[in-house]
């Protein structure tokens, strides 16, 4: 046997977490754009908050091993897209805000 230690084989169809969410909608979204790429997908713990323990769990979206990186590529570009969606409308309301207050002042007409 050599000095470097050999890595253990990892099961491809073992289930690994990709990301955690306390807010089911934004699970399920999430979800969604995993099955829609065709990953296998599901959430552990989706139902557990139904309880009404006073205790809030996140549900974690879990995927095969063998689609881990897809799965995250997917999930970072939609968080991206999300993010890129908020600027948009965060900049249309201000722009909205911006013109109405402009009408407002050439509306001073007697």
């Amino acid at each position: 046997m050599t000095d470097t230690q050999l890595e253990p084989l990892q099961d491809p169809e073992q289930y690994v977490t990709v990301a955690e969410f306390i807010e089911p909608v934004y699970a399920q979204m999430a979800k969604g754009a995993l099955e829609s790429a065709g990953i296998e997908c599901f959430l552990q713990g989706e139902h557990i908050n139904n309880l009404q323990m006073g205790v809030v769990f996140p549900s974690e979206l879990q995927v095969h091993q063998r689609d881990e990186r897809a799965a995250r590529e997917i999930l970072d570009a939609s968080e991206a897209e999300a993010a890129a969606a908020a600027d948009a409308q965060s900049v249309a309301s201000e722009a909205e805000l911006g013109a109405s207050d402009t009408i407002d002042e050439d509306d001073d007409r007697v």
